[in-house]
């Protein structure tokens, strides 16, 4: 890859996220809002393309109802978004999956993705892994995500377990993972960020773990 074309997919920033059984416990909700923000002036600054995601489902569903509140753009979002935006609805965990995303951001030379938003656990995870398929680099931005508390019939894990290992699960393989400050200065200077490989974190894990 010789020169990097980024586009920042904000992943479903919707008040679904904010309150009821689906509120981000970990980072702090108030704490990524804050850095999604940051992220979308950096963007808008540095002409970066924009994607605004929203999960939708039939009206009468009882989450991401189409035309509900809970639905709807986290308002420090909705304040920013622009006409040139590009706006995308999915029912499915990758921002890629029955969408038209990825013919969209190739007629724009787009070659790296850059998610943020929510879940951690769920669609940021699916869209990394759906990037690779589509042979394009993602990046996720460890401060402008979060993760739940998960307990089912396989076990449990607080959002900050679940979180932390799957930002280590993504760096290792789908995604170069990175904070908001350190994707700033990368983008800005148009620069690649950093991604581990597979075999380097498993040699890395022995390390720490033993065999």
């Amino acid at each position: 890859m010789t020169t990097i074309r980024r586009a920042l997919i904000l992943v479903d920033v919707q008040n679904q996220y904010f309150d009821g059984p689906l509120t981000i416990q970990y980072p702090p909700r108030d704490t990524s809002l804050q850095n999604i923000v940051r992220l979308i002036d950096h963007a808008e600054e540095q002409g970066i393309p924009v994607v605004a995601v929203q999960h939708t489902y039939p009206a009468d569903a009882p989450a991401f109802a189409e035309g509900s509140p809970s639905w709807e753009l986290h308002p420090k979002v909705a304040e920013r978004a622009t006409p040139s935006w590009k706006r995308v609805r999915k029912n499915l965990g990758s921002v890629f999956a029955g969408t038209d995303l990825a013919d969209w951001l190739r007629a724009q030379d787009v070659n790296t993705v850059t998610l943020a938003g929510y879940m951690t656990n769920n669609c940021d995870l699916a869209s990394a892994a759906g990037a690779e398929e589509l042979g394009m680099a993602a990046e996720v931005i460890s401060d402008a995500t979060g993760a739940i508390h998960i307990a089912n019939a396989a076990g449990k894990a607080s959002a900050e377990q679940v979180h932390n290992t799957l930002m280590a699960i993504l760096n290792s393989n789908f995604a170069a993972v990175a904070t908001t400050e350190q994707w700033i200065g990368a983008s800005a200077g148009g620069a690649l960020l950093d991604k581990d490989n597979l075999v380097a974190s498993a040699v890395q894990g022995q390390a720490a773990f033993g065999d």
